[in-house]
């Protein structure tokens, strides 16, 4: 089944291009097999663990996480035969915690005010405690790697001529790992990094500049980086549901809203937009209606 990871496709978006001259992709990552993009990092980190030799069957793997590597890493653990333990801050997305005890994952929550620092600190005394392997992906050159020698590689075999490649920050293994690949075939490409416009306590990384800032990211390959709230995220999660029939995750409506605005600006273009996971996690707490309503609450979640 590992071998099904990545290899995703890259459609256009036709029926949201806002001019003639604009065109828009989406790399759909949620059709790995757990649903995400973290499926390639979490094969990445535990063949690297493997590599070094940290590993024996029924090792315990460790990780912090706020919902998509947890749950790619619980597939990858289960395939190769390793058990899992990840610490999730308080305030993930409503269903992550259903669908990792599904799994047969065990989770610690971190205190919400901690923020991603905080999980990553309590999953380093974790591991140390009982004798675990940290997979490590804030901080594994794997994270970067796999995504350099595959989403990156992959997306220049499907159109050779991107102009502009949006996704979020998260790890910053993604958008580092792609902007490098690019970059060094397309020089003139424009990398632009999203972040949730979250409280610092509860993401950590609203902003790179405060809080906690993602050691993997590499600042002098980006060209930008834009600021969304969920409700805007969730906004054209549901408009590219309605136009395009695509059910995608909150940080794929946070790109496209991104890439949108860009596309005010040029115009001529092809964007391509990182649809990091699918939508179908995110359906329990229906939060559509509330980002219609434009509710500030929204805010208080991590959503991606």
């Amino acid at each position: 089944m590992l071998d099904t990871i990545g290899g995703t496709p890259l459609v256009e978006l036709s029926r949201l291009a806002p001019k003639p001259g604009v065109r828009l992709f989406a790399k759909l990552e949620g059709q790995n097999p757990s649903g995400s993009v973290k499926d390639r990092v979490a094969r990445a980190l535990v063949e690297e663990c493997e590599a070094r030799h940290a590993l024996v069957p029924g090792s315990l793997l460790v990780e912090a996480s706020t919902g998509n590597t947890a749950i790619a890493l619980a597939v990858v653990a289960k395939q190769k035969g390793y058990r899992l333990k990840v610490v999730v801050p308080e305030g993930v997305a409503p269903s992550i915690g259903y669908i990792l005890e599904t799994l047969g994952v065990e989770c610690v929550e971190s205190p919400p005010m901690a923020g991603m620092r905080g999980a990553i600190e309590l999953a380093d005394r974790v591991a140390r405690a009982e004798g675990g392997v940290l997979t490590g992906q804030f901080y594994s050159q794997a994270n970067i790697d796999a995504h350099y020698q595959g989403t990156g590689r992959e997306i220049l075999a499907q159109l050779p001529t991107v102009t502009h490649f949006v996704a979020g920050i998260g790890t910053g293994g993604t958008v580092t790992g792609v902007a490098r690949c690019l970059k060094d075939h397309l020089p003139d490409v424009r990398v632009i990094g999203v972040e949730p416009h979250m409280g610092e306590v509860l993401q950590g990384i609203r902003c790179v500049d405060e809080g906690f800032a993602p050691p993997l990211l590499d600042l002098d390959r980006l060209d930008g980086r834009f600021l969304v709230s969920a409700a805007q995220a969730l906004q054209l999660c549901k408009r590219v549901a309605v136009e395009e029939g695509l059910l995608v995750g909150v940080s794929s409506g946070a790109t496209l809203h991104v890439a949108l605005r860009l596309a005010e600006r040029v115009e001529a273009a092809q964007i391509v937009c990182m649809f990091a996971d699918s939508g179908a996690k995110y359906l329990p707490a229906n939060p559509w209606e509330a980002a219609m309503a434009l509710d500030p609450r929204l805010d208080e979640v991590h959503w991606w």
